[in-house]
């Protein structure tokens, strides 16, 4: 069994023991038992993702943890410069209609599939078409919807796909035709439900076409290695346009505690890896210690068909007695606290928009809803994905509730993919997610919430809402979109309240200084292909 091996269960077994003792007592323990073996490799890269991704099919991953290693073994017409402008990347070039509704990309041909099969327009036609086809039934395929008659092609009103705006016209050339204007989409080419796909592969081999023996890749790594619920192993494309990359070897290990990956860390059995927020204040000073602010805001959702928050007196009152204040405090990694969704950082942030903590107008809110004091309130119980910081959130919010509308609710917390799930079958009354930017314009996260997004899990739907979002994607004066996004954020956010923000995040992680050339950026996209290792 390799060192890592040895760490991982170690750091496994010490963590699951001592999760309740705290950091100093296990920082104590870590030390005590390190052992710095350097890995069998000395140009590895060795970092820990939160579990087990539920799909690498990037036309149905919907999670980072999927994202964080689709992004390193595929790419697409365009890719995020270090300012988040999309350049150029499959596509060398593309071409602008004058009256901004016709966008023809041309292709680079010297791009190759891991297979050394060229890839070509047609393979971008094909998975744009299955992300839109109603039998693939993927959550981003409203990401498509500024395309001509794609929305109609989804929703089976359509069945004939010629006239759907996107046509491969030869082997190099991309036509897509959209509804309006949309300036932003470029950014929107740079995100993996768009990647190129090809049809041979998903055909032959079906549900296990991603499985490392079968798919077939054109990014800078490939999938070496899935040992699934372990690890997932990454090598060099040797064919890759833009030169091999400068690590052998990536391992990314799932890992759900953070406790037990910074073990790991700090026995030299991981590279990076993410502090959890106990551990904050002991390496803030240290030079390891990396913080960025990101384009991540986290929310509690409701399911607005269920009691008692099919009642807009209810969700308001919930969302108007949380002092949002007190994240920061818990987490300890610079988050912000936040009543408004679109994040800092974005164009339309807007901190005057929201609920403020009220909790004299919650108890108001709540008694005219029938639960004087608390009364009689049904039976609730909050679900969460299992990790230690949404355990921390979900207690405070327990406690703020109970203190402020004298109102208990039950904790539950579930395995990632498990969650995932549960979400799209059976959305319970009040469930925690986040949404960070796929692409760094607002309507990335106004969408989320109209009718026909497929990540709207709240079962919300106000066609005024959706009409803002539609006017405010394709208006081009700044200003006038400002106000349309205001109007919209303050439907969601007050008005109808199906969802309560909490905080927007911030990135906190620790660098081996032998690691060179990994960037935080404001997106958390995970990019590794410019990493060195000096050991």
């Amino acid at each position: 069994m390799k060192n890592i091996d040895l760490f991982y269960y170690l750091a496994k077994i010490i963590s699951m023991s001592i999760r309740r003792l705290s950091f100093l007592l296990l920082f104590f323990i870590i030390i005590s038992c390190s052992n710095k073996t350097p890995s069998d490799t000395s140009n590895t890269l060795r970092l820990s993702i939160s579990g087990e991704p539920p799909t690498l099919d990037w036309t149905l991953a919907t999670d980072s943890t999927s994202f964080h290693v689709i992004t390193n073994i595929m790419g697409g017409l365009t890719q995020f410069d270090n300012n988040l402008n999309p350049v150029p990347a499959i596509a060398k070039r593309w071409v602008i209609s004058n009256n901004g509704k016709r966008y023809a990309f041309y292709l680079r041909d010297d791009v190759y599939w891991t297979d050394g099969v060229s890839v070509t327009a047609y393979d971008f036609e094909y998975s744009w078409k299955r992300l839109l086809s109603p039998d693939t039934a993927a959550e981003y395929a409203y990401f498509l919807y500024d395309i001509n008659n794609a929305q109609e092609y989804n929703s089976g009103k359509i069945k004939d796909f010629s006239l759907v705006g996107i046509k491969a016209i030869d082997k190099h050339t991309l036509i897509v035709d959209l509804k309006k204007p949309t300036p932003y989409f470029p950014s929107i080419t740079t995100f993996m439900v768009t990647f190129p796909l090809r049809r041979d592969i998903v055909e032959r081999h079906g549900s296990r076409w991603t499985e490392p023996e079968n798919i077939i890749t054109n990014g800078p790594f490939i999938l070496h290695k899935w040992r699934h619920e372990y690890k997932i192993e990454l090598r060099p494309n040797k064919r890759y346009y833009a030169g091999k990359p400068r690590v052998e070897v990536i391992e990314l290990f799932m890992i759900g505690e953070t406790s037990t990956a910074l073990t790991l860390y700090e026995t030299g059995g991981l590279d990076i890896v993410g502090i959890p927020p106990i551990a904050i204040p002991h390496y803030k000073d240290s030079p390891e210690y990396k913080n960025m602010p990101i384009l991540r805001n986290n929310y509690y959702g409701f399911n607005v068909t269920m009691p008692p928050f099919n009642d807009v007196r209810v969700r308001r009152a919930f969302s108007m007695a949380i002092d949002r204040s007190e994240f920061p405090k818990i987490l300890k990694g610079g988050e912000v606290p936040a009543v408004s969704w679109i994040p800092k950082g974005m164009l339309s942030y807007n901190p005057d928009v929201g609920l403020k903590y009220n909790p004299a107008e919650a108890k108001r809110l709540l008694k005219e809803a029938g639960y004087a004091d608390g009364k009689g309130f049904p039976k609730v119980t909050v679900v969460f994905n299992t990790n230690p910081e949404n355990q921390m959130i979900a207690e405070n919010l327990q406690a703020q509730w109970k203190r402020n509308l004298s109102v208990s609710v039950e904790l539950d917390n579930q395995e990632w993919k498990v969650y995932l799930k549960r979400l799209k079958t059976d959305p319970p009354a009040i469930f925690r997610l986040g949404w960070g930017a796929d692409f760094p314009d607002p309507d990335n996260f106004m969408n989320l919430f109209t009718t026909e997004s497929g990540n709207n899990n709240t079962k919300w739907s106000n066609k005024k809402y959706d009409k803002l979002i539609e006017l405010a994607a394709e208006e081009m004066d700044v200003e006038k979109r400002l106000k349309l996004y205001d109007e919209a954020q303050r439907i969601l956010c007050e008005t109808d309240a199906p969802i309560m923000p909490l905080f927007i995040s911030s990135q906190n992680v620790l660098v081996k200084p032998y690691v060179k050339d990994f960037k935080l950026n404001s997106m958390d996209i995970l990019y590794l292909k410019d990493v060195r290792v000096e050991r």
